[in-house]
């Protein structure tokens, strides 16, 4: 599909002089969080010159292929985010996240987005009665910290009942959450910047940026430009924008894997049971997830998760996670063996050491940048643009409160580093579930 703000195809110097005011806000890349802060923004301050430069097009990155769930997940497993946060800063996070998920739903209905959008639930399922007595301990954490309204422990016998797997123990049922078309979501969330005035530039990377006193200066192939204060809504391609060097300390890329099945015959569905057609994930270390869609495939991704040393623009295939991913779903549902693989993707996601995102300033308050989203950013990411947006208006409010603004993430110690360190880890992960899962049959 051709850009709208390219349809007339102006020339390079053409876009370079629609570029050239001095006064203007800039945002770099078009994901959720981009493009949602140009837009609230922009609404905010209908005079001001709103511009979005973006390196390649309108949902190359996670917003345009992650797997579409709109859920209240935060960093790793509850446990983990109350270790090292405590119960105050975990009932905040759950709490802007419920704001997230009612965000995203009254912005797709009230605009009218047509993005597929669901708000079916999610179930996170045990296999083993070591995970189901981890997974209980979860739902009970919920509960003590009152955050469990809309979640019902269902065991074992009614789990297998609902989703006609003997693969599967007990569960926490959510009836809160929704999952969407994530590439529909983005390109019909494009046009409410555009519709308010926001230039998007796309295949404009921005090569080089210098900060001065007065301005902040962005290099790209077609000219500079410049602004009063620069968003970087880049995610897990950050550590590729330049000039911000401190980025390359606070987060990494880390490739997820997906497959997205033939379409099923009503046969196949009945067989299958899932007639509420919720999403759903396991408790697993390497957390494998799975919705369908609605002209009747399976979604299913995750299960592994990759550190490569090559930058995250670039494309790389691993057929043995897609191959993971087919034979996982199969062994849930062996009455699915014969159904074929129709589309295979993968992708880079933010990750940091603290393993939960943030929204942070560089180096002053005119550049602001929104990373470490970890694979759950479809909800938090679109209310995270209502946040920037009060950032750059220079207001105090309850979204900026969040103590994930300009926190004090902790550094990663070199690109080495971490690449070794991610591969222990991972080899860890998985080792763990091996063992939880050991006398599972086919496993």
């Amino acid at each position: 599909m051709e850009p709208s703000c390219f349809r007339k195809k102006p020339s390079a110097q053409a876009r370079i002089s629609e570029c050239r005011p001095a006064s203007a806000s800039r945002i770099i890349g078009t994901s959720y969080t981009g493009l949602n802060t140009a837009w609230q923004f922009k609404r905010d301050n209908p005079n001001a010159r709103v511009v979005v430069l973006e390196a390649a097009v309108v949902g190359f990155g996670a917003s345009g292929r992650n797997a579409g769930f709109s859920t209240r997940m935060f960093g790793l497993e509850p446990e983990m985010v109350l270790l090292r946060w405590g119960k105050q800063k975990m009932i905040e996070a759950h709490r802007y996240l419920e704001k997230a998920v009612a965000h995203t739903r009254s912005l797709i209905e009230e605009n009218g987005l047509d993005c597929d959008y669901r708000h079916n639930g999610l179930v996170r399922m045990s296999y083993s009665e070591q995970q189901a007595n981890r997974l209980k301990k979860s739902y009970q954490l919920f509960q003590e910290l009152g955050l469990d309204g809309d979640m019902r422990w269902r065991e074992k016998s009614q789990v297998q009942q609902d989703f006609h797997s003997e693969r599967f123990n007990s569960g926490i049922y959510e009836s809160g959450t929704a999952y969407l078309n994530p590439y529909k979501q983005v390109h019909a969330l494009k046009r409410l910047p555009e519709s308010a005035g926001v230039t998007i530039y796309e295949t404009t990377p921005v090569t080089n940026i210098e900060r001065t006193a007065s301005a902040i200066g962005l290099t790209t192939p077609q000219g500079k430009v410049t602004a009063d204060k620069l968003v970087v809504a880049t995610n897990a391609y950050s550590r590729q924008v330049p000039d911000t060097r401190a980025l390359k300390t606070r987060q990494f890329p880390l490739w997820t894997y997906q497959i997205v099945t033939e379409p099923l015959s009503d046969r196949q569905w009945q067989n299958i049971g899932w007639k509420d057609r919720q999403s759903f994930g396991d408790n697993r270390q390497m957390l494998p997830y799975f919705r369908p869609t609605v002209d009747g495939r399976i979604l299913m991704g995750g299960g592994d998760a990759i550190v490569y040393r090559t930058p995250p623009m670039d494309e790389v295939p691993s057929p043995m996670s897609w191959q993971h991913c087919e034979a996982h779903l199969k062994w849930i549902y062996p009455q699915l063996k014969d159904v074929r693989i129709a589309y295979r993707w993968g992708g880079p996601v933010s990750v940091n050491v603290d393993m939960v995102p943030e929204i942070s300033f560089v180096g002053d308050e005119r550049i602001i940048y929104s990373g470490g989203c970890f694979g759950h950013g479809v909800a938090l990411t679109h209310l995270n643009g209502r946040t920037i947006a009060d950032l750059l208006n220079g207001e105090k409010t309850e979204l900026t409160d969040f103590w994930i603004m300009n926190r004090k993430s902790i550094p990663m110690a070199g690109d080495t580093f971490f690449f070794l360190g991610g591969r222990v880890a991972r080899q860890a992960l998985k080792t763990r579930d091996w063992w939880e899962e050991r006398n599972l049959k086919g496993m």
